[in-house]
């Protein structure tokens, strides 16, 4: 049985692997793939490291919380791309679309991982996060074991316990939808500095013993992924399959619109730039020491299969 883990799982971020494993799809690929909810993030590449789980679907940078410099890890594909948490505002704030400059004095929810990237958005825009008195917090009650932080931050929101939050777009679709809040920021779609499109992006990884001892299963791996990106594409309808099966109600009916707006990022590739806009984001927030080449991150050899 091959063992694939995901940090996050009401949610669209890592979405193509967790439908691929769930609707057959791997199976229809010769894999015989089961699904795990493995978090926090770090736990979830502690286990990628400790061999306790074999793939991972998760932030592209995310494997060097538990391989260093990257190495014993590699990427396989993307499952889309570009920066795809996003920032909700509560309704009554009335913040403007793209207006990050009103953020000052707000308590913004994240979870620290994300939380980074947040504060890294805000710094290429010029705003210190200190000096606006901009907070960055992880609720205690976000912390417990199994909690989705984009759907308890939208019921957070709710409470007023906090004034926005960056996060997954579940999350960011419930608080829409029940008319909580409003999108702030979609770096996907064009708001923020140009820059963090190219932090981070949702990824598959696994590690350079698996491709070694079994090239098969990680080519097989990529395929899935790949035609169910392409399926998905046809008809994103379909991921209400998997909503029904795996997340509670609200987001069951709500996760095939979220997919829809997704679909345009769907590229299995791992480009030069997009790996370069990673490693250098890596290297600033203090995930990396030095630039790492393209071939010590990305499995290069698969790169037929991404398309």
């Amino acid at each position: 049985m091959m063992r694939v883990a995901i940090p996050d799982l009401i949610s669209n971020s890592y979405f193509p692997i967790v439908a691929a494993v769930t609707l057959d799809v791997c199976k229809d690929e010769g894999l015989d793939a089961s699904l795990e909810l493995v978090s926090p993030l770090s736990e979830c590449m502690a286990a990628l490291r400790d061999h306790r789980v074999d793939i991972v679907g998760c932030s592209a940078h995310a494997p060097l919380l538990a391989f260093p410099e990257w190495d014993g890890a590699r990427l396989l594909c993307a499952q889309s791309q570009g920066l795809y948490w996003l920032l909700v505002m509560r309704k009554d704030l009335g913040i403007a679309r793209g207006d990050l400059a009103a953020l000052a004095g707000r308590r913004i929810a994240a979870v620290p991982f994300v939380g980074t990237a947040f504060a890294r958005v805000l710094i290429a825009s010029g705003i210190d996060p200190k000096v606006a008195e901009i907070e960055i917090t992880m609720p205690d009650a976000a912390r417990k074991q199994g909690v989705n932080f984009g759907v308890f931050a939208a019921a957070a929101l709710e409470e007023r316990m906090i004034d926005g939050f960056f996060a997954n777009g579940m999350g960011a679709e419930i608080a829409v939808t029940r008319g909580l809040g409003d999108i702030v920021l979609d770096i996907r779609h064009g708001d923020g500095p140009n820059e963090a499109f190219g932090y981070t992006f949702p990824a598959v990884a696994t590690t350079e013993r698996l491709i070694v001892d079994e090239p098969n299963v990680a080519a097989a791996m990529i395929r899935a992924v790949v035609k169910m990106q392409e399926r998905l594409k046809r008809d994103p309808s379909s991921a209400g399959l998997v909503g029904e099966r795996l997340f509670p109600a609200e987001e069951a009916g709500l996760i095939s619109r979220v997919i829809a707006r997704d679909i345009p990022f769907y590229d299995a590739s791992l480009t030069d730039s997009a790996v370069a806009s990673m490693t250098q984001y890596a290297c600033d927030v203090g995930l990396l020491q030095h630039p790492v080449a393209f071939d010590k991150i990305v499995a290069n050899q698969f790169r037929s299969l991404w398309n």
